[in-house]
This record gives structure tokens, C-alpha cells and sequence, in this order.
């Protein structure tokens, strides 16, 4: 083998290898920019309201809600809530074609009160798990 066979060899070694190191660095950013979109624990609650329904997660402490439209797709108003008990409620609102939220709120072992709303209609529930 040549010396410019080598020097090729190795260039394109060193490409593998950088390319390698660049997926390793961003992958983990992606899979942790795409985690929001969904709640972490188990599922506590599911309150279905005319039009979506309003889930709620439970995991150490921490109530995460999402509310889904039952009509998918089209841009409509959707808010999605929750309040622990003497705390300020966390609130996500605006025009979405999925889902409002997910909106997370550390409880401990307090109540939390949760709304969800698309378009004209809405759940509000009362202090739960507690």
C-alpha cells in the first residue's frame, strides 16, 4: 500500500469517526426536545369532556395533564390546567391541532385541581388526589 492510500484511508476514517460523534451529541438534544409532548408516569386520571378529554399523569410527586381534542387536525382554542393546593396554577393556551399541554406541577402530596377546555367545551375538576 502507497502512502496516498493510507492518507485516504485514514481520511475517511476520521469522517466515520466525526460523523459518529456529531449523531452521538445531537441524538440525545432530539430525544429530549421531543419529550414535552407527552406526560411521564402512570395515568391517574381520564375525564371526557363533549369535545376532548383531559388526562392527568402522577409520577413521584409531579401531576402532569394533557388535554386531546376529539376532533384532531383543524387549529381550535385548547387550554389545559393544573393547580396544586396553595400554589399558582400552570396553564398552557392557545390554538393547537393536537393537544394543549403538557403542563406539570409538583404536588407532593397535595390536592391538585385540573381544568381542560376545547373550544366551547371544558371539564373543571374539584380537588383530586388527595
Amino acid at each position: 500500500m502507497d502512502k496516498g492510500a493510507i492518507r485516504r484511508r485514514l481520511a475517511v476514517g476520521l469522517a466515520l469517526l466525526t460523523a459518529s460523534a456529531v449523531l452521538a451529541v445531537a441524538a440525545p438534544a432530539q430525544a429530549h426536545a421531543a419529550a414535552p409532548t407527552r406526560c411521564e408516569g402512570r395515568k391517574v386520571k381520564t375525564y371526557p369532556f363533549s369535545t376532548g378529554t383531559l388526562y392527568v399523569y402522577k409520577k413521584r410527586g409531579y401531576v402532569c395533564a394533557i388535554t386531546v381534542p376529539r376532533s384532531p387536525g383543524r387549529r381550535q382554542q385548547m387550554m389545559v390546567s393544573v393547580q396544586a393546593l396553595r400554589a399558582n396554577p400552570v396553564t398552557d393556551e392557545g390554538l393547537y391541532t393536537r393537544r394543549a399541554g403538557p403542563v406539570t406541577v409538583h404536588a407532593g402530596q397535595r390536592c391538585v385541581w385540573v381544568k381542560g377546555q376545547v373550544g366551547r367545551g371544558s371539564v373543571s375538576k374539584g380537588w383530586i388526589l388527595c
